[in-house]
């Protein structure tokens, strides 16, 4: 298995940063790295939720929720042929506002191939999804949560 991560200090308290997060559907207006979210599945993200996340140079893909732990993190999966990305999605408190962590993880047969690959990309893309979340939580935005 190979991760990549990334982590970020963000001035804005927790709650404002995990509302960015779980708003899945909205991340294309605060990151870069997502044109356009399109969920599968009605309600609020939760365990089971699915969605297909279209992203610049990569694949649409198809994203399930697999771990929830509302206002601290989620964990979705995306499978391809001998390949499973695990992403995974952090917000802790800290004495000046948060620190948001991010991840993917690449296992199975080709995932080492896969990374090698990705490498470049992989790294770019977590760093600009932090750096959007960062300036979307500070700029005091509130996402605006779809009631599907």
């Amino acid at each position: 298995m190979t991760r990549f991560r990334t982590t970020i200090d963000i001035q804005a308290p927790p709650e404002r940063v995990w509302a960015a997060l779980r708003d899945i559907e909205h991340w294309p207006a605060w990151t870069p790295t997502v044109t356009k979210v399109r969920l599968l599945d009605p309600g609020p993200a939760a365990v089971g939720t699915r969605a297909i996340v279209r992203q610049p140079k990569l694949p649409s893909a198809c994203w399930q929720i697999t771990e929830f732990a509302e206002g601290r993190s989620f964990t979705w999966i995306k499978r391809s042929p001998g390949v499973l990305v695990t992403g995974r999605h952090c917000v802790e408190g800290t004495a000046n506002g948060s620190r948001a962590t991010l991840s993917l993880d690449f296992s199975g047969p080709l995932g080492s191939f896969i990374t090698r690959l990705t490498r470049g990309l992989n790294k770019g893309y977590l760093t600009l999804e932090a750096r959007g979340l960062k300036k979307h939580a500070e700029a005091g935005v509130r996402p605006q949560v779809s009631k599907r």
